[in-house]
């Protein structure tokens, strides 16, 4: 690989050099000021602080605020009736009182609390303004970050920056980092080893991106504006020779920050490529402690070849500091095998059965009695607990509708053990796999991209895309710090990870601990160090009918070995 010019690296050394407590949603210190963070905390309000004006007092309480967490508002005032000068106030925390009672057919919900905390400031000497009462304690959870969403502190930035000057000409020259391809990978006698693969046709180096009238100058302006605000932000272009782009990569200081805590299952979703939009887009997507999913960086792609998935792979590593996902979950393709198991040889391919399954009316739909072809794949697929229990309803349905030289049911039984549910009991999808048969996979971008959507709709919409994405991630934080969990079984364990758990994780692990009630006769088996091994057999039905006994192995940890 031949690197042209080089100016993209990180800021931060390590991805782990992030502070915080698991939520990626306070990564970022921007609080839109323009100010540096700082660790100095602002004086507690006390009786008897004075304050040469009415706001100077306000701006004073609402920057405590700020930093302990709530909003305030000015909630009684007194002035004088001749002069309507103000010599009195009082400013309470935003949750203080309760709103009145509204007639409306969908009346929003009650947020106050009724909340005791504030302060009482009084005009002395016509001039100064003293904190005559103060009251600190509230009724409520407080956190400091939850800063961003309260109206007065919105005040205090959009005033920040009103007061700030305006800025000088940008003047700074930007280097992109680009990578030439053509000798990737190439061996002694300068040829690429890639195009010698089976299957695999030389890669053809006229292919890039199709961008029509405008589309580069918005992807490079959007570029350069983020490289000024967002110092972590990271991209790359891979021009051919000719000096026409061919492939795109970016991801901004959110998504490389989310990556230090959601690292051990990625997908990376081909939906555009695989359905031919006109943008060629390709995004890689985790999931967080909601369930959610999280952008860890996009790109586009000039062509669907192995040479072009090489590239934006070593991109999305060297952007992620070379720290490699423990498992990578795509679409069934062999561009895409060849290319993850070259730049991810240690991590775990499967592929995504939703992809699969999605495209089962495609690739069946024409032949004879294929409702009853479609029932017994879906039996075998979602209904098997066992190895043996799939491979004999895969047989069965092979043989009873003569489906032994169809190439795509050959290919998939080939591949099994990459995407069959009953061969990936071990492996941690972190819930991005859907394994019941009525569940779907939605792309990240689901209602932002269409198949005639271009570069520069794309990047126009892209910012809001991700806003909503990061205001439902911070709303289901605000949920789950104010949520009281329902326990379900007087189990300790239970109650312990009621105060881990966000509420959308600790539903789904109530719904297993539900289904212990189904399981019997357990069995130690064996002992390795800390790891303990046991059979559990399990009752469960399948299609209204109970079925005897299943057996599963667990492997549990005793942590007085550790």
């Amino acid at each position: 690989m031949e690197e042209v010019c080089l100016n993209s690296e990180p800021v931060f050394d390590e991805v782990d050099g992030y502070e915080g407590e698991g939520d990626c949603s306070i990564v970022e210190n921007d609080d839109g000021t323009g100010a540096k963070p700082s660790n100095k905390e602002p004086p507690s309000p006390t009786v008897g602080l004075e304050f040469d004006s009415f706001d100077e007092a306000y701006d004073f309480y609402n920057v405590y605020a700020k930093e302990q967490g709530f909003g305030i508002r000015v909630s009684n005032s007194w002035f004088r009736s001749k002069k309507k000068e103000r010599y009195r106030a009082k400013l309470s925390c935003s949750s203080a009182g309760f709103k009145k009672k509204s007639e409306a057919n969908n009346p929003r919900p009650e947020t106050r609390t009724g909340c005791p905390a504030m302060v009482v400031i009084r005009l002395v000497d016509s001039k100064r303004w003293r904190i005559v009462e103060v009251e600190l304690d509230h009724n409520h959870q407080v956190s400091p970050q939850l800063k961003r969403f309260y109206k007065s502190h919105k005040k205090m930035i959009i005033a920040a920056r009103k007061a700030q000057p305006p800025p000088e000409p940008v003047r700074e020259i930007h280097t992109i980092k680009l990578y030439r391809t053509a000798v990737m990978d190439a061996g002694p006698n300068g040829c690429s080893n890639v195009s010698e693969r089976e299957g695999i046709h030389p890669a053809d180096h006229s292919k890039h991106l199709e961008l029509k009238e405008g589309d580069a100058h918005a992807v490079y302006n959007y570029f350069c504006r983020m490289k000024l605000t967002n110092p972590n932000f990271f991209y790359l272009m891979d021009l051919d020779d000719d000096g026409r782009l061919k492939n795109v990569f970016w991801a901004d200081s959110r998504s490389r920050a989310a990556y230090g805590y959601f690292c051990d299952t990625i997908a990376i979703d081909t939906t555009c490529l695989a359905n031919k939009y006109e943008i060629p887009l390709i995004s890689f997507v985790g999931v967080n402690h909601h369930g959610h999913s999280v952008l860890l960086g996009c790109g586009f792609l000039g062509h669907e070849s192995v040479e072009y998935f090489v590239w934006i792979f070593r991109a999305w590593l060297k952007c992620m500091l070379g720290h490699s996902p423990q498992v990578i979950v795509t679409d069934q393709c062999k561009p895409l095998q060849i290319a993850v198991s070259e730049v991810f040889p240690n991590a775990q391919h499967c592929y995504c059965m939703g992809y699969i399954m999605h495209r089962v009316p495609e690739k069946l739909g024409g032949l004879k009695g294929y409702e009853a072809i479609k029932r017994q794949l879906n039996k075998a697929v979602y209904n098997s607990l066992k190895i043996v229990e799939f491979e004999t309803s895969w047989a069965d349905m092979i043989k009873q509708h003569g489906l032994g030289d169809n190439k795509w049911l050959q290919t998939l039984y080939e591949d099994r053990k990459q995407w069959v549910p009953v061969y990936l009991k071990d492996t941690f999808f972190a819930g991005m796999i859907p394994i019941l048969e009525n569940e779907s996979l939605n792309p990240f971008f689901d209602g932002y991209v269409h198949k005639h959507t271009s570069f520069k709709e794309f990047v126009d919409k892209y910012d809001l895309a991700l806003h909503r994405k990061h205001l439902k991630e911070a709303m289901a934080d605000i949920e789950s710090r104010n949520s009281c969990f329902e326990l379900k079984t007087r189990c300790n364990f239970e109650v312990q990870l009621s105060k881990v758990y966000t509420k959308e994780i600790f539903s789904k692990f109530q719904s297993e601990v539900e289904g212990m009630y189904s399981c019997f006769n357990t069995r130690q088996v064996s002992v390795n160090g800390p790891i303990i091994t046991y059979i559990v057999k399990e009752r469960v039905e399948t299609e209204g009918s109970e079925k005897e006994e299943l057996l599963n192995r667990f492997n549990l940890v005793d942590d007085s070995l550790v």
